[in-house]
């Protein structure tokens, strides 16, 4: 009678699904479903119906349904009372979630290498941030990344994702033009045309991407060396401009600065010498049409060098004081 009993499955349902939980194999223990038994499908749940190692049937509207033997033959008959009610058709019944997955996080393990548009230097970038998806298709969920697996919770699928993350990235980096100054300014616009690229291989997988955003990204030590270098040599020249003199000049002052370290107090009467040549080397000609601006301005330019020379350190306070009373009495 527990035989009879057991064999008689009516009702099949996924009870209280773990939220953590993407495919859930339904398991007989020990019963067999007898015709016209009933499935019940939740809201935001599917099932899938494997018969002898084939996929017969998808629901993904929530109901109730009846098991006939006129679409899917797995019952077992009376006849199989000697073989302990245990059928040859073997039946695999898996319920997946089909309900939006959020807030899932993605991180590129290995770097994205491409060339800076701008600056023509390699980038190594990483970047990380999170995405929310959920299964559209069951069958192909099931062929191509369950394979028949008893369960598949959400954190087993999160490193084939980030797998393949890595190629797009890089692809896009490669053909978007965007300069490293503009990739964080740029982060929605950039997810949106990732989003697009990636939504090929999600849906190869059975899923669909939804909320993809960049959250932040980060550059290794070799690039970050070369972005420090052109921050400097970019505020060298700035502060060169605004003193009135070009980035060679100011070159010439720095190694000037690193020969009066080297050559004591000659070395820094000559740098001083040679940066205020620098100075009067912008003055116009006598006779020239710019000859009769007055003296005052001769002067502001002189001290102007001055202060560049004071502050590149290449003259001592005292110096930078006795020169400039100097320039003043000469106005």
């Amino acid at each position: 009678m527990s035989l009879m009993s057991r064999q008689l499955r009516s009702v099949i349902q996924w009870d209280n699904p773990d939220p953590e939980l993407l495919f859930w194999c339904w398991t007989e223990n020990g019963d067999e479903i007898k015709n016209a038994s009933k499935l019940i499908v939740g809201p935001g749940q599917g099932c899938v119906f494997v018969y002898e190692g084939r996929v017969e049937a998808v629901y993904v509207e929530e109901g109730l349904y009846e098991l006939k033997t006129a679409n899917i033959p797995f019952f077992t008959t009376l006849r199989k009372f000697m073989q302990n009610f245990r059928s040859e058709h073997k039946v695999g019944i898996y319920y997946f979630r089909t309900a939006k997955l959020l807030n899932l996080k993605w991180g590129t393990e290995s770097l994205i290498k491409y060339e800076d548009p701008k600056y023509k230097f390699p980038v190594g970038l990483r970047a990380f941030g999170n995405y929310s998806m959920r299964i559209i298709d069951g069958h192909g969920f099931f062929q191509q990344v369950v394979g028949g697996a008893h369960d598949f919770r959400v954190e087993n699928i999160r490193e084939p994702i980030n797998a393949r993350l890595v190629q797009p990235l890089t692809d896009f980096f490669a053909e978007s033009g965007y300069t490293y100054t503009e990739i964080d300014s740029n982060r929605e616009e950039i997810a949106t045309a990732l989003a697009a690229k990636l939504q090929k291989d999600f849906a190869q997988l059975g899923f669909l991407l939804e909320d993809f955003r960049i959250q932040g990204t980060s550059f290794d030590e070799d690039t970050m060396r070369r972005i420090n270098r052109i921050a400097d040599i970019s505020a060298e020249a700035l502060a060169a401009n605004a003193a009135g003199v070009s980035y060679a000049q100011l070159q010439q002052l720095a190694a000037l600065r690193e020969a009066a370290k080297n050559s004591g107090a000659g070395g820094v009467g000559m740098a001083m010498a040679v940066g205020m040549g620098m100075a009067g080397s912008v003055v116009p000609p006598a006779g020239s049409a710019v000859a009769a601006q007055p003296a005052a301005d001769d002067a502001a330019t002189k001290l102007r060098k001055l202060k560049l020379l004071f502050d590149q350190q290449l003259i001592t306070e005292a110096e930078y004081e006795a020169k400039k009373k100097e320039i003043l009495a000469a106005m």
